[in-house]
């Protein structure tokens, strides 16, 4: 539905309103909310953390929020120290509560997955959830589109709607089929026993490029931006130099220091030019530069600003599981199965990678060398080509039919005669 042009005072989806008027200080602030601070604080080693300063909420705690502010790390503020940064996360914070409220007694499939279901977990580890919720008849009809994912505020359980984690797994989405195969998955309604019992549909070759070809191509982007951050403080300190080099200059001497030799001169310029604009990128969607640009990164390199984590303080926490990926996929493949659990030299490499002992370029030289492993397990599987179609489905239809005939039925449960209402849509005039 659109405005018409020749009336202005129709009322469009656009216009819905209840959700509009809130106060900052009192709505939820869930996992990954970016906030502003309204308070200055100290932070560990007496840096001071000026009012106003921009991060995001990483786990509630003691009645206030660990905030990740960059350059600084974590740091705790009171509830009515912090405001969800845009009028639009505000909204999204309302919705996604209320959401989880109502819809997590339609959950019929849950696990536990992570470093726990994998076999890497430390006494630290955190509890990582998945699963899966049907929607009440109800919530799939009207104008309102209807949540496709529950998440709660510490971001440390997800689930999916049913049509969302069907259409998922037949992309062999690593963390759908995850859920669904790790031997801990329980059916918690009939509705997830289905899940469970045509689970098979969805494996394919695919796979291997889900899986493995995916990990190691984000292996490449981990090692490319560690060695950014290695000389980010260096390109930094050459901007501050009089005058200022262009961005061809600096790009000339980063491509002299970068530790990995490029095919030839042309292509080293190229690949230096990518990461410095990777650079400014990065630290514009930060909130520390002014523009998109290099003038901007200068301004800033010579503003002697908030600095970002140096390279060591960085130590991506996903490598080993990228590492892990290509491995299942390999044993997937080779076996008809999964593996999920580490055993042997493959779990003492991965804890190893996980401890930040073994650097990135290494974690990617290990991916590179299961190449041909993965290449041949994927030439000799017995996989079919392509996911079962048809027989999912047959599943979502018949989950289609089962949540229909609770609702009118008024069958007893959350999907029948206790079924959550669901949010109301208001509208208002064109003004």
């Amino acid at each position: 539905m659109s405005d018409s042009p020749t009336d202005s005072s129709r009322a469009t989806p656009s216009r819905i309103r209840g959700l509009e008027q809130v106060d900052r200080l009192s709505v939820p602030l869930p996992h990954g909310t970016e906030v502003t601070t309204r308070v200055e604080r100290m932070a560990s080693g007496g840096r001071r953390i000026p009012q106003g300063v921009v991060g995001r909420v990483v786990r509630a705690h003691d009645g206030g929020f660990d905030v990740q502010i960059v350059g600084v790390g974590e740091v705790w503020f009171a509830r009515d120290e912090l405001i969800p940064r845009r009028p639009g996360q505000v909204q999204f914070a309302r919705r996604r509560e209320a959401a989880w409220a109502a819809l997590t007694p339609c959950v019929v499939l849950e696990t536990r997955v992570g470093s726990h279901a994998w076999g890497l977990a430390s006494e630290g580890s955190d509890v990582d959830v998945r699963g899966v919720f049907a929607l009440p008849l109800p919530w799939s009809l009207g104008l309102m589109e209807a949540p496709a994912d529950l998440v709660s505020a510490d971001g440390s359980t997800t689930y999916w709607e049913v049509r969302k984690t069907v259409e998922q797994a037949l992309r062999a989405d690593p963390n759908t089929l995850e859920t669904l195969f790790v031997p801990g998955a329980r059916a918690l309604d009939v509705i997830g026993e289905w899940l469970l019992a045509e689970r098979d549909a969805f494996v394919s070759k695919a796979l291997f490029g889900s899986f493995g070809r995916y990990a190691m191509s984000q292996l490449d982007k981990l090692t490319r931006s560690q060695r950014l951050a290695e000389h980010r403080d260096l390109l930094l300190s050459w901007l501050c130099e009089d005058p200022a080099p262009d961005l061809d200059e600096v790009a000339r001497r980063l491509a002299v220091v970068s530790p990995r030799s490029a095919t030839s001169e042309e292509n080293a310029l190229l690949a230096a030019k990518t990461y410095v604009k990777q650079l400014y990128r990065s630290l514009w969607d930060q909130g520390l530069l002014t523009a998109n640009d290099f003038a901007a990164l200068t301004v800033y390199a010579r503003g002697g600003g908030q600095r970002p984590p140096s390279a060591r303080e960085l130590r991506p926490k996903n490598a080993y599981n990228l590492l892990r990926l290509v491995s299942t996929a390999a044993g997937w493949l080779r076996h008809g199965e999964p593996t999920f659990e580490a055993t042997g030299a493959l779990k003492a490499r991965l804890l190893d990678i996980k401890a930040g002992k073994v650097p990135l370029e290494d974690v990617l030289r290990d991916a590179e060398a299961m190449a041909p492993e993965l290449e041949e397990a994927r030439r000799d599987s017995r996989l079919p080509e392509h996911p079962d179609f048809a027989r999912a489905d047959r599943l979502l239809r018949r989950v289609g039919e089962e949540v229909a005939r609770r609702w009118v039925t008024k069958a007893p449960g959350p999907l029948g005669r206790d079924a959550p209402e669901p949010p109301a849509m208001e509208w208002r005039d064109s003004e």
